[in-house]
């Protein structure tokens, strides 16, 4: 392979939101850290060349977003994911919970219900009730081994009057990847209903292979018209501290009401190194991201067989996209406390504890596998010789 994913890179002192404060969250500097969604690999090498000829300019003003910017999310979009984007179709945004929360703030009503479909991201509960609605919990059904939609209870549910959807796709924390027929099924009932959809679709370029995500917009002009997706290149290329994403809509009405509120809060200036590093990314970033799916696919087969044998009592998810491994692990009979004191304090490992994705996530774990291997190797070596002793 041209690109090293087993390297191991130092990131601590380094004012780093996972590796410098272990102490702090978890109470001690020398856990291992393996739980936020961020990556512990250099960028693409493009990425950090667009940045220094930026940084070399030497004047950091106010900037603007260039045609050639937008072209090069317009064509990612149509070579990788066979989606026709137009380019008065983007808006920056600062982030994708930014976009999560303004969508659900714009598009519904205080004390609205505002669907969801647990377990998920735990933001989008933040979203909905920092923002004075009410969850709709859709809990997703276990079905061979994945997480399934329950349709019944989604019809209800609309039919009761929520008018807006927070999709997941791919799905985080499960990693499932949504199929066509499953998402025309869901996309059919919310024409029915009348319910806008938020598609955050961020890990959309992180299917493993056999898998191809498809976006929710590109179903049809009628699904696109009821539909806004946050997108962004930070977790695909590995830049979440620049701080920069992007929504697309084809709907007018959808747009102008995102775009007056940006304006409103002073968030539609063009950010001063983020386009460039985003569109290095997309025009030679293939071959990188290319690599990185398949050193990632290899770290989820490593760790599903490592638990096999090591800990058959907890049953991990087979991802079919992102870098995020969820793992049952009810069979240990431990609660949420219960689980963090076996992390933190016993294990020396930090994931992420599954309570937080929602009731449904109880009992869970969510792995974080963009790391070398060797450090993978460690953090399940650690989990389960603490873990041993709790399987009845």
């Amino acid at each position: 392979m041209k690109y090293d994913f087993n390297r191991i890179i130092d990131r601590r002192n380094t004012r780093s939101y996972k590796w410098d404060q272990s102490e702090k969250l978890f109470g001690d500097k020398e856990i291992l850290p393996l739980w936020v969604a961020d990556m512990d690999f250099e960028s693409p090498p493009a990425v950090k060349e667009a940045i220094l000829r930026r940084v070399q300019e030497g004047v950091y003003g106010y900037s603007v977003t260039s045609d050639s910017y937008k072209e090069a999310i317009a064509g990612w979009y149509r070579s990788r994911h066979d989606w026709e984007i137009q380019k008065e179709w983007i808006t920056d945004s600062p982030g994708i919970v930014t976009s999560l929360s303004l969508s659900v703030e714009l598009f519904s009503q205080p004390g609205d219900q505002v669907i969801l479909q647990s377990p998920v991201y735990y933001p989008f509960y933040d979203v909905i009730r920092m923002n004075d609605r009410k969850v709709a919990i859709n809990p997703l059904k276990l079905e061979e081994g994945h997480y399934v939609m329950d349709y019944i209870q989604l019809e209800e549910l609309m039919a009761g009057g929520a008018k807006l959807l927070l999709l997941c796709s791919p799905h985080n924390p499960g990693g499932r990847v949504w199929e066509r027929e499953e998402l025309l099924r869901l996309g059919e009932l919310c024409l029915r209903y009348g319910v806008t959809v938020i598609s955050d679709e961020i890990h959309c370029d992180m299917a493993m292979p056999g898998y191809k995500h498809i976006p929710f917009a590109s179903l049809s002009p009628e699904l696109s018209d009821i539909t806004l997706t946050t997108l962004a290149a930070t977790k695909t290329f590995n830049l979440p501290g620049l701080q920069t994403s992007y929504i697309v809509t084809s709907s007018p009405e959808l747009k102008r009401k995102f775009e007056y509120k940006l304006k409103a809060l002073s968030l539609h200036m063009s950010a001063f190194f983020t386009p460039e590093a985003v569109e290095a990314a997309y025009n030679e970033g293939g071959e990188w991201l290319d690599e990185l799916v398949q050193h990632i696919s290899g770290n989820a087969e490593y760790a599903i067989s490592y638990l096999a044998e090591h800990l058959p009592q907890v049953k991990p998810m087979k991802p079919e996209a992102t870098y995020l491994l969820w793992i049952d692990c009810r069979a240990l009979g431990l609660d949420a406390d219960g689980l963090k004191n076996l992390m933190y304090r016993e294990a020396k490992v930090a994931f992420n504890e599954g309570s937080v994705f929602g009731t449904e996530g109880q009992g869970h774990l969510r792995i974080n596998l963009a790391c070398p291997r060797s450090v993978l190797a460690e953090a399940l070596e650690r989990f389960t010789q603490a873990a041993a002793p709790y399987v009845k």
